[in-house]
């Protein structure tokens, strides 16, 4: 049996594809993986650095530290006047003049109407007239009790003609005094005919004309003079706001508010469109009852009014000054955030820079912070800024933080240009 041999014609390398302009060889992808895992070892001096570090998050923080705080108390309350008299007539007639300006000054005893008073001229002269007679008739009934007094002695008239000569003098006696009295009488209401204003101030409007018939003791007032240099402002306060200002003081976490005593109380007002009254005033007295209804103690403090700024009846915000703290501890709003509840807390950063939750218990608002009564001491840092990048037990980079200054119109005319 034999074989036949073939022999296989030699294999031909493949020409390489001819090179056209704006084309790169290619590489095959055997070639790419290998110069991928060459550029992937290290070894060499220019190969580029592990990845670092993920940085701290970086926090501003404010360190408490105490302060003296002024411990106020900011109080509802309205104006009234210091002293207003409602001007009635006490004798009745016709109105004859009105002898001021409605809304100007006025002083004390100066007269405001002129009533018609010739009904009251002519009743002091008869008055007058009655005293004369009565003085005449003492006159004669005095003459006639001496002469009786010396013939009694010599019997020359009875016992009973001299005594009722004596009874008849000392009629005649008050008969005089009586129309003394009458005279009196007389001349006061012939001055009340001019109707006076009992105090210095200011008057209202005119409820009478010229013309018009008034009467004695009427319900209606002519007008009104008020005072309004000093005022009173009539504030209230709960009684459980007193209270923790009495425990405060007595504990001596806060002492009295210039040495001493409650009746020097400094006030400051605060008006209706939230401007500050210029003048300071003085707390002048304190209830001594609460009210039922209300659970309020009434508080009184005068007010100097030169400029006449105040008017009686306004609504004011009275800022009482009831104490000072010397150990106050003040932290930034911002820093403070409350739970559903109402509960506060803060941020606080610890000394090994990590963050931690704090419950704290708040007082008064001061400016754009809260008084912290308890929860945090002295030299604690307190997050103010980036509290939305941190939370409870991460680590972090404290930096100091400062309120930003308001910025002046100038500055924000500027920026809006830019």
């Amino acid at each position: 049996m034999t074989f036949a041999i073939r022999a296989r014609p030699a294999l031909r390398p493949a020409a390489a594809p001819a090179w056209t302009p704006g084309r790169r060889p290619g590489w095959s992808a055997a070639a790419l993986v290998l110069a991928a895992a060459l550029s992937g070892c290290g070894g060499g001096k220019g190969e580029p650095a592990a990845p670092a570090a993920q940085a701290l998050p970086e926090v501003g923080v404010l360190t408490l530290q105490p302060e003296r705080q002024v411990v106020t108390n900011e109080l509802p309350g309205r104006t009234s006047a210091w002293l207003s008299a409602e001007i009635r007539p006490q004798v009745g007639g016709i109105v004859q003049k009105r002898l001021f300006t409605e809304g100007a000054s006025v002083k004390a005893g100066q007269v405001l109407y002129q009533l018609d008073a010739a009904s009251f001229e002519v009743a002091l002269s008869a008055a007058r007239a009655q005293l004369e007679r009565a003085r005449a008739h003492l006159g004669t009934a005095q003459a006639n009790a001496r002469r009786n007094a010396e013939l009694v002695k010599i019997d020359a008239i009875s016992r009973q003609a001299y005594d009722d000569s004596q009874a008849a003098a000392t009629q005649a006696q008050s008969d005089v005094a009586v129309a003394q009295a009458a005279v009196q009488a007389a001349q006061i209401n012939l001055g009340y005919t001019r109707i006076k204003s009992p105090i210095a101030g200011r008057t209202s409007t005119s409820t009478v004309t010229p013309g018009a018939l008034v009467t004695a003791n009427q319900a209606a007032a002519l007008t009104t003079v008020t005072q309004t240099d000093p005022l009173y402002v009539d504030v209230t306060q709960s009684s459980t706001e007193l209270l923790r200002l009495k425990n405060d003081l007595a504990s001596g976490r806060i002492q009295r508010a210039e040495g001493g005593k409650s009746g020097d109380a400094r006030v400051t007002l605060l008006l209706d469109d939230g401007s500050t009254y210029p003048h300071a005033g003085r707390l002048q007295f304190s209830g001594v009852q609460v009210n039922p209804g209300t659970g309020a103690i009434l508080l009184r403090a005068v007010v100097p009014n030169p400029d006449g700024v105040l008017m009686p009846g306004m609504y004011v915000r009275a800022v009482l000054e009831a104490g000072v703290n010397e150990q106050a501890l003040l932290a930034p709003q911002q820093s403070v955030r409350r739970d559903p509840a109402g509960n506060a807390s803060v941020l606080v950063v610890t000394a090994e820079d990590k963050v931690e939750t704090r419950r704290i218990v708040t007082g008064a608002a001061v400016g754009s912070r809260w008084e912290v009564l308890s929860g945090l001491a002295a030299g604690e840092r307190v997050l103010v800024d980036g509290s939305q990048r941190v939370r409870p037990g991460d680590s972090v980079k404290p930096v100091p933080w400062a309120p930003r200054a308001p910025a002046t119109p100038a500055a924000s005319a500027a920026s809006s240009a830019g």
